[in-house]
């Protein structure tokens, strides 16, 4: 500790020392480092921030994008689906005799309430009135096609086909009173009567793939 003397001199001397130290303390609050990072945050406004984020996550989730495309448009896009056995509807049209062939409108109606679609060919066995299978399912004849949508409320055909007796040496088979029906891409039966019954012969019995309409 220093001696400090009454003297004019002495309280010069003293007066520098103490502005000496004042200068020292404060270039060294200067020199102090400042803490990086954000300025601190109320609970309050991280909270809101939180909640800010949390919502901007799922608005991306709901509007996002696969492969440059958004989920939404790729989901309303995707249009009409496969048409199911639980929403259609079945009927065998009257029979078109000519130059030896016999051919029937085999009808898919849309029973539902929006469209879908139907797509290649159909399966077709006949059936006796007590549910027997008569002969083999009908053999798939001509083109594929294309797609066809099928508004709520309308139809689809396919053409079964079979020829007149004496035709062929083959017997005709045993004439049938239902038809059971497989949409394309479908896995459940449908079943319709048929009025007049509808017997093969020759062993010919062919299905086409579906068109638009109900056919004849």
């Amino acid at each position: 500790m220093s001696h400090i003397t009454l003297t004019s001199r002495g309280k010069v001397v003293v007066a520098t020392m103490a502005a000496v130290a004042a200068m020292g303390v404060t270039a060294c609050q200067g020199s102090e480092p400042k803490p990086e990072g954000k300025a601190p945050v109320s609970a309050a406004s991280q909270a809101s921030q939180d909640g800010q984020d949390a919502q901007g996550r799922q608005d991306g989730d709901a509007t996002g994008s696969a492969g440059g495309e958004e989920i939404g448009s790729k989901a309303g896009s995707a249009g009409s689906g496969r048409c199911e056995s639980s929403s259609m509807g079945l009927r065998v049209g009257r029979a078109d005799i000519g130059a030896g062939n016999i051919r029937y409108s085999l009808v898919f109606t849309n029973k539902g309430r929006s469209a879908c679609t139907l797509n290649g060919f159909p399966g077709a066995s006949l059936l006796a009135r007590d549910g027997q299978t008569i002969g083999k399912p009908a053999e798939r004849e001509g083109a594929k096609g294309k797609p066809v949508t099928v508004p709520a409320g309308g139809s689809a055909h396919a053409v079964l086909h079979t020829i007149n007796d004496g035709l062929s040496d083959k017997p005709c088979w045993k004439s049938a009173s239902l038809v059971q029906a497989y949409p394309p891409g479908s896995k459940e039966a449908m079943t319709a009567r048929v009025s007049s019954g509808l017997r093969v012969c020759g062993d010919e019995f062919t299905v086409t793939a579906v068109e638009p309409g109900a056919g004849a």
